[in-house]
Order: C-alpha cells, then sequence, then structure tokens
C-alpha cells in the first residue's frame, strides 16, 4: 500500500475526485425544474410543472375529424328543411316515433361541433388533471334513435380527457328496437372506454341508472341523458368542484338543442336554478340576489334548491353513502326532486357549475308513458316533506289515493343519516317560495251558490306564462290544480298551486279578474288584490268597492267571475269546499 501511495498517489486523487463529483451530480440532478437551482430546499410536491407540461392530459379519448363548415347543423346551427311528398311523410313519421325530429338528426355528423357557449372567463381557468377524480359517464336509453344514442356517446369521448374518463356505460333498458341489439353492439365494439349492459326487464330509469353505476371503476360518476352533446372543457369543472367539496352533487348548465331543428341555443349569461311548485312539478327560476352577492366570480358555483334531474355528477361514495336512488320509484318523474330534497336535507349541497356546459334535446312531449309519476311524488312527499305534504296533497287530492308502496327503509335511511326537517329546508335553501297557509275552510275549489257547481279556475294557454290571464268559470272538478285557491290572512284570493304563486286582481277599469303576480315577502300588499271574504260569503273588493258575481255572458262567450254592484243574490255568494 506504501509503494500504491507513493506512486499512484495523484491517480488516487483523480479517482476520488471523479465519485466525489458523479454523486453530487446524481444528487442534485434529481430534479431538473427551476426549483433544483434555488438555495432553499422546496418539497417536491410544491414544485410547479413547468408551463405545458400536463397539456397532454387534456387530450380526449378521440379528436374531432376535421371541421366541414359547410355541413348540415355544423357549430350548432340550425337546420330547415323544405321537404314534401315522400321524404315530409318520413320526418313526420321520425317525430311522431321518437317526439324528436330524428329525419334531420340523422343528416347531422355524429361529431358535429357547438360553438362556444360559456362565459369567456372559464377558458382562463386550470386545472391539476394529476389530482382530479376520475369518472365514469353512465348513460341510460330506452328505443333511442340511433343518431341521438351515437352523438351523445361520441359528444362524451371528444370532449373528454382520456386521463379523467375510465368509461362510458350505456344501460339498454330493455329496448326492443332492432337497431339497438347487434347493430349497436358491433358498433360500439370498435371504441374505446365504452360498454354496453342490458336489463333484462323494464326497469325505468332510476333501476336502469343503478344497474350501470353498479358495474363502473370512476371515483365520480356522472349521469347523462341518451340524446345530449357536451360542450367543450364540460366535465373538468364538475370534477374539479368534487375534489374541492365531495358532498356537493353538481349539474352542468343544460343548454337547450332544439327538437326539431338541432339548433344549440345555449348562451353565455347566468343559467337559471330548479325549485319545484306545491304539485311538486319542477321548475326553472333566475339567480336569486342573495345567492349572486355570495360569489365571488361569475365562474363559481350557484346552489340550487332542485336539479332537473338528467345531467349531473356525484362522489361515488357520497352517492352510496346517501342511499343512491330511491328503487320503489318507477320509469321516471319525481325522483329528481327526491334526490334533491335528500342532498340538501341530508347535509350535501346542490349546485349548478356555470363553466360546465352541456347541450340536452328535449323531445316535444315524453315519448313514453308517466303513469308512474304520481306515485313516485307521493313516495317524495311522504319521506321528506314533514306536515308539509298536506300543501301538496291539498293540490293534489287524488295523490292521497295512490298506491305508492312501502317506503319504511327509505324513512330508516333519513334517520340514520341524522336529516334535517323539510322547514329548514324551506327557511335555508329555497325561502323564495310561497308557502301557502292552507286555513281550514278557506282553501279548495272556491264555488258559486247561484251557478251551482262552477268554481273559479285558471288554466293558462302558456304553462311557462303563469300570469297576465282571466280568471273564468267552469264545471267544478275536484282535481285542485287550474281549480284550487287559497283566501289568505291579508286577504288575497291566491292561486298557488303553481310557481311564482298568482293572485287575483281587479281594477275600476275592468269588469273581470285577472290573475297577477303575488307580492314577494316583505312587500306592500297591492290593493287590487285585496278582497274581504264576508260571513255572508259575498267577495268584497276594496278598491273598487263591488263584489264579484258569476256571470254567465261575458265579453267572449265564457263564464267568469265579475265585479258588479253588491247585492244579495246568490250568485255573489261564494264558499270554499276541499275535495278530500
Amino acid at each position: 500500500m506504501a509503494f500504491w501511495g507513493r506512486r499512484h498517489r495523484h491517480k488516487l486523487l483523480y479517482v476520488l475526485f471523479g465519485v466525489t463529483l458523479v454523486g453530487y451530480l446524481l444528487f442534485t440532478g434529481r430534479d431538473s425544474g427551476p426549483a433544483s437551482r434555488r438555495e432553499a430546499p422546496v418539497e417536491p410536491q410544491e414544485v410547479a410543472a413547468p408551463r405545458g407540461a400536463d397539456d397532454h392530459l387534456k387530450k380526449p379519448v378521440y379528436m374531432k375529424p376535421p371541421l366541414d363548415l359547410n355541413a348540415p347543423g355544423e357549430m350548432g346551427r340550425a337546420v330547415k328543411l323544405n321537404l314534401r311528398g315522400e321524404e315530409k311523410g318520413k320526418e313526420e313519421e321520425s317525430v311522431k316515433k321518437h317526439q324528436i325530429n330524428i329525419y334531420v338528426s340523422d343528416k347531422l355528423s355524429l361529431h358535429r361541433r357547438l360553438p362556444e357557449r360559456w362565459n369567456p372567463l372559464c377558458r382562463e381557468l386550470k386545472y391539476d388533471y394529476r389530482s382530479l377524480p376520475t369518472t365514469s359517464v353512465v348513460i341510460a336509453f330506452y328505443n333511442e334513435a340511433w343518431s341521438t344514442l351515437l352523438r351523445t356517446v361520441h359528444s362524451v369521448l371528444e370532449t373528454s380527457p382520456d386521463y379523467l374518463l375510465k368509461e362510458v356505460v350505456l344501460v339498454d333498458d330493455y329496448s326492443d328496437r332492432a337497431h339497438l341489439k347487434e347493430p349497436l353492439e358491433k358498433y360500439i365494439s370498435g371504441l374505446r372506454k365504452v360498454r354496453l349492459i342490458r336489463a333484462t326487464k323494464r326497469e325505468g330509469l332510476v333501476r336502469a341508472r343503478l344497474l350501470g353505476a353498479s358495474d363502473t371503476t370512476g371515483d365520480v360518476l356522472t349521469f347523462l341523458d341518451c340524446h345530449c352533446e357536451c360542450h367543450e372543457g364540460w366535465l373538468e369543472p364538475l370534477l374539479h368542484r368534487i375534489k374541492e367539496e365531495p358532498s356537493a352533487v353538481v349539474c352542468p348548465v343544460i343548454d337547450v338543442i332544439d327538437w326539431n331543428t338541432f339548433q344549440y341555443l345555449g348562451n353565455s349569461g347566468e343559467p337559471q336554478i330548479g325549485g319545484f311548485d306545491w304539485r311538486l312539478v319542477f321548475t326553472w327560476h333566475t339567480v336569486p340576489d342573495y345567492e349572486q352577492k355570495r360569489r365571488s366570480s361569475p365562474t363559481d358555483v350557484i346552489r340550487s334548491p332542485t336539479m332537473a334531474g338528467g345531467l349531473f355528477a356525484v362522489s361515488k361514495s357520497y352517492f352510496h353513502y346517501l342511499g343512491t336512488y330511491d328503487t320503489g320509484m318507477e320509469v321516471w318523474g319525481g325522483e329528481n326532486l327526491e334526490f334533491s330534497f335528500r342532498i340538501w336535507q341530508c347535509g350535501g349541497s346542490l349546485e349548478i357549475h356555470p363553466c360546465s356546459h352541456v347541450g340536452h334535446v328535449f323531445p316535444k312531449m315524453a315519448p313514453y308513458s308517466r303513469s308512474k309519476a304520481l306515485a313516485n311524488s307521493v313516495r317524495a312527499a311522504e319521506v321528506w316533506m314533514d306536515e308539509y305534504k298536506e300543501v301538496y296533497y291539498h293540490r293534489n287530492p287524488h295523490a292521497r289515493l295512490e298506491a305508492f308502496g312501502d317506503v319504511t327503509e327509505r324513512k330508516k335511511l333519513r334517520e340514520k343519516l341524522g336529516c334535517k326537517s323539510f322547514r329548514w329546508y324551506l327557511d335555508n335553501v329555497y325561502p323564495d317560495i310561497h308557502v301557502p297557509e292552507d286555513k281550514p275552510g278557506m282553501f279548495g275549489m272556491l264555488k258559486n251558490r247561484g251557478k251551482t257547481n262552477y268554481c273559479f279556475d285558471y288554466n293558462p294557454t302558456d304553462v311557462n306564462a303563469v300570469v297576465g290571464q282571466r280568471v273564468i268559470l267552469y264545471s267544478c272538478h275536484g282535481m285542485g290544480n287550474n281549480q284550487f285557491f287559497e283566501y289568505s290572512t291579508d286577504g288575497e284570493v291566491r292561486y298557488n298551486t303553481r310557481e311564482p304563486a298568482g293572485c287575483v286582481w281587479g281594477d275600476n277599469v275592468s269588469t273581470y279578474l285577472t290573475l297577477q303576480l303575488c307580492r314577494k315577502r316583505g312587500q306592500p300588499l297591492p290593493a287590487e288584490q285585496k278582497f274581504d271574504l264576508r260571513e255572508d260569503g259575498s267577495l268584497h273588493h276594496a278598491v273598487s268597492q263591488k263584489c264579484v258575481e258569476a256571470v254567465d255572458k261575458t265579453d267572449n262567450g265564457t263564464p267568469a267571475p265579475a265585479l258588479r254592484p253588491c247585492s244579495d243574490s246568490l250568485l255573489q255568494k261564494w264558499f270554499f269546499e276541499e275535495r278530500m
């Protein structure tokens, strides 16, 4: 060793220096990003990825084919065909069969592009794709047309990041049309990440969706209808919000696709939120001021009292915690309100994300029977509405007779989860809805003693325009709805089956009564809406100082209540009758 040390000491020094240098480079070279050159040490998870490093994670499962602006319906344009003869007959038959103009749908590309219909600020949002949860998209269908179903599938595949989309699960709810048998199986066999599950009997939307959800691998369940088209960037906002708040159930903005022309009618303004009326019918409403003030940015989520039901994302684990769907519900209808009540009352939140847009074809009318929708609504009322279920039954007396099955297990679920009361829901989630008083003897059919078996009746021609038309008299039918009125403590004759509530209005100019919007909470009562239902049955109007009389001969030939000088005539005597 002494000999080696004397003659080769300089070589040994070179070797030691080389080993030291290599070790240093190996140690310091583990992170080649900017943070590796900083003096202070930085935890690896805090090191920002270089700009664009994760851009490949945005790549969808499939890229759309090249844009052809001359193609029918491209960029969401309307398709209007001037058809005659045999071709016109085919178009009409397609509408009759599907309640959607499938003749036009078949002319469109399955890969068509949509116009940009989100707030421009949405494009500026950045996502950490590696931290987002994955999702499985579940699409249930029954006898759906070929082009609308497959356009939905391709739209998901061509707008969803491959990195985040685990699978698309199609659930055939026992369809009987030939194109949905072997041809569909053969078609989707060539698509990545798409699977088909078939029900062995007709299950209805609720159980069909659960059938699909039971065979998924994603962290989040995303439910879509079978005639949708997804807007660019629709998925990331939903998943990001669920990552932030796992108990949030998040809906996209639902943009309308016209059932006849397939025009994409989305807009970038503030979306509407969901509500309901006391028939337990879903309604749309503008975002209230207090919710706007809560948000700090136009890209913040918007809390919604209810959901439309067809399109939403939910953490799979939270979905199971909440008790999934009520499997006692048949076909579809009412399940959206039941789930909405449950989300809020049991500690979750229901939200709409303004940066997630999905187009939806709303059919001309329901293409198949919804005969079980009433029973579904009764189940929701019995489990979640507490004493307020009576408000529903007053306006839907026939619902008391509806067979709705056993809800014992659903009530046990509510108790197990420690869910809040419906009163809490009305006060904290939906304070804008008018809650009727329904004092005994002061609601139901408003009948006339002189014109026997005739009742106040209000049936607007436009279901979206509740107010503005004349109140008429019609044969009493005892079914509630358009013949249900309530006399309030403040002297209003309220038509509050629908939402927003309307109040009977009279003035010094018009002979006949109309319906106008009732005052909002805290507002003064308009004098034109104040009536005095006296002990003798007369209905006295404060402004005109006249009484309401049943009149046969009106200017349009339809019997109606009218303001007349007060008298003792039985035609001016009124009383409420509740149909039990």
